[in-house]
């Protein structure tokens, strides 16, 4: 091979090897940082494994929010009209939380409890997330298809 072609060949491959080390870090940064968003009846289903950082988001259930009065420690279930799941938060709620409303959070699901690092709640009273808003929706058309009778006439 020519010196010329060589040199060539050899910037062209500290290049690509750049691109990959940059890329491989970006994404390795990015994945630290990346939630996914599970509604309260794919957490029953069994699709979180514990300790894995996830958002969920539903409707507060009316009659759930309970309150420490020496802390601020609250608990509440947040659901998908399917399914229930209880949620613990150690902090200030938002101004806009309250029973009955959409709600989304962040943290991880020890034991069939989601323990929040961050609850969010919607900004007014027309908005809710397009996750919330669809994963309720879904919920709502599988309680409402009707039962199909088996084959064999049963």
């Amino acid at each position: 091979m020519k010196p010329h072609r060589r040199k060539k060949l050899t910037i062209i491959g500290f290049i690509a090897t750049g691109l990959a080390v940059a890329i491989g870090l970006s994404l390795y940064a990015l994945s630290n940082t990346i939630d996914l968003f599970f509604t309260p009846s794919q957490i029953a289903a069994g699709e979180v494994n514990n300790g894995q950082r996830i958002r969920i988001g539903g409707m507060v259930k009316e009659g759930s929010v309970v309150k420490s009065q020496e802390s601020l420690h609250v608990e509440f279930i947040t659901t998908d009209y399917s399914h229930d799941l209880q949620v613990r938060y150690d902090g200030i709620l938002p101004d806009l939380f309250r029973e009955g409303q959409g709600v989304v959070a962040e943290g991880m699901v020890n034991n069939g409890v989601f323990e929040a690092s961050r609850v969010l709640a919607k900004h007014d009273e027309n908005y809710m997330s397009v996750e919330v808003k669809a994963a309720l929706d879904s919920a709502e058309r599988a309680r409402s298809m009707p039962v199909m009778a088996t084959e064999g006439g049963q």
